[in-house]
């Protein structure tokens, strides 16, 4: 396995709109048509969000199973549910869809921050435990997503009380408003901190996001791609799918005489388990 990279796709997230890039995916039905074809073209992962009817981040159950349910019934890739839609959800509201669907991994985000510089992206210790717990009451793998290096200390003090079950998977996020900045530097520093036998994915948000790409496939890492972090295929030329994406990093891998996983191999390389 250690010739494959494995890539998440993440097609929507909660910010980019119709007006950053009007081909962005944004109901259930876009979303899992978008996902599929990312799975035809390569991609192992999809990294989960959801929108309201105004195309606004939302948590809302309803919307999470559809999507999902669309999604199952089109092919295996495996299914990633965001924990943070947003800011100003409630613990159960971020728990409900991991904890109701079952995905194989869902996201941890390890650590309260200043987003956007202009509110509060809360994640408190109690949360964290209390997140943490109920992932390994469900076997759902944590992708533990670290904004900036403290994150990472405490995914460390977690696992050590046992909150987090080793061993763990990071998914590195630079370039977002508030956390560490996008450079080959930054990512290279959190590189050497992780544990001996940690798994590990990055990306770069906007237009950083090819050469951190290009960074973690030259270190070993795996990696995500797609409109959540970035409109812009090229500088000045929107992205007409996630699938365009989807076959730049795949490229890129096979430039380095690697092969991109399969969902299978990527459920052996994080020790997931199909549940669904």
């Amino acid at each position: 396995m250690n010739n494959k990279v494995i890539i998440t796709v993440a097609t929507t997230g909660g910010y980019t709109t119709k007006e950053h890039n009007p081909n962005v995916p944004l109901t259930p039905v876009e979303i899992a048509d978008e996902v599929y074809k990312c799975y035809q073209a390569g991609a192992a992962i999809a990294h989960i969000h959801v929108r309201d009817e105004a195309g606004n981040p939302t948590m809302d159950f309803e919307k999470f199973k559809e999507t999902v349910a669309l999604i199952r019934a089109k092919c295996d890739i495996v299914i990633n549910i965001t924990t943070s839609g947003g800011t100003g959800f409630n613990d159960e509201e971020r728990m409900k869809p991991f904890v109701e669907l079952l995905p194989e991994i869902a996201s941890y985000d390890c650590g309260t921050m200043n987003w956007q510089h202009t509110t509060v992206f809360e994640n408190n210790p109690m949360f964290l435990e209390k997140l943490g717990k109920k992932m390994q009451e469900v076997n759902v793998k944590p992708e533990i997503e670290v904004f900036d290096p403290g994150m990472l200390y405490n995914a460390l003090y977690y696992a050590k009380k046992g909150i987090l079950k080793e061993p763990l998977h990071f998914q590195f996020v630079l370039g977002a408003p508030g956390g560490i900045a996008a450079t080959v530097e930054n990512l290279v520093y959190l590189k050497s901190l992780l544990p001996e036998n940690a798994t590990w994915s990055a990306f770069g948000i906007g237009k950083e996001s090819t050469p951190i790409l290009m960074t973690t496939l030259a270190l070993g890492g795996h990696v995500r791609v797609g409109m959540e972090d970035n409109s812009y295929l090229f500088k000045g030329q929107l992205a007409e799918s996630n699938v365009d994406f989807v076959e730049r990093s795949k490229t890129l891998i096979k430039e380095l005489g690697k092969e991109p996983a399969t969902p299978e191999e990527a459920r052996a390389i994080l020790g997931l388990t199909k549940k669904v």
